[in-house]
């Protein structure tokens, strides 16, 4: 049995990367950056799960799954090839969705409305859970970009979307079911 222990590969010494497909593009490609940012928000998540436990953390451990997923799905452009590919290539289904819109709709129940803007922080996995939200916000806004000048798998730019909510009704629940929550005062230190 062959074990290969190399880390380093020297292919991206120039600037370039393989994608899915194995086409060589520039490591500051929009579609690079789109997926980098979502590999970002997994580590994100990967702090998160540090302060987590119970539910909490089995989700955040579903969703960091479904970011490999998101990020596979990304580096794998020409959608429209798909069916001639040698093997189905990875896309982010209707499916993942769909349970993150179950998950907040769970978690809401919980929560009472908001009244007021709330501010990053509070307890440490609701510090967490913002920076998570701003990091895959960031990770949705390239991949709309992208969206604009290459194919993109709608599916995954929902999951973006719906996971920045998940990521703000998830901290609000860190937070004491909310009642924890550090509101944003308008004009507090003028």
């Amino acid at each position: 049995m062959v074990v290969l222990n190399k880390i380093y590969t020297k292919t991206g010494d120039k600037g370039e990367t393989a994608l899915g497909n194995g086409t060589r593009v520039a490591k500051h490609s929009m579609r690079v950056n789109a997926y980098g940012t979502v590999d970002e928000t997994n580590a994100t998540v990967g702090l998160a799960r540090q302060h987590a436990s119970g539910e909490m953390d089995a989700q955040l451990a579903m969703i960091q799954n479904d970011l490999f997923d998101l990020g596979a799905d990304l580096c794998r452009p020409d959608m429209e090839k798909d069916k001639d590919a040698e093997y189905q290539p990875l896309r982010v289904s209707d499916a993942q969705v769909e349970r993150l819109e179950r998950e907040i709709d769970a978690m809401n129940e919980q929560l009472d409305p908001l009244r007021s803007f709330i501010l990053p922080g509070g307890s440490a996995l609701a510090a967490q859970m913002h920076l998570c939200r701003t990091v895959s916000r960031r990770a949705e806004r390239l991949s709309v970009e992208l969206s604009t000048i290459e194919s993109v798998n709608p599916a995954a730019v929902k999951y973006l979307n719906r996971l920045s909510d998940w990521f703000f009704v998830a901290g609000r629940i860190a937070n004491n079911g909310g009642k924890d929550d550090v509101l944003w005062v308008p004009g507090a230190n003028r």
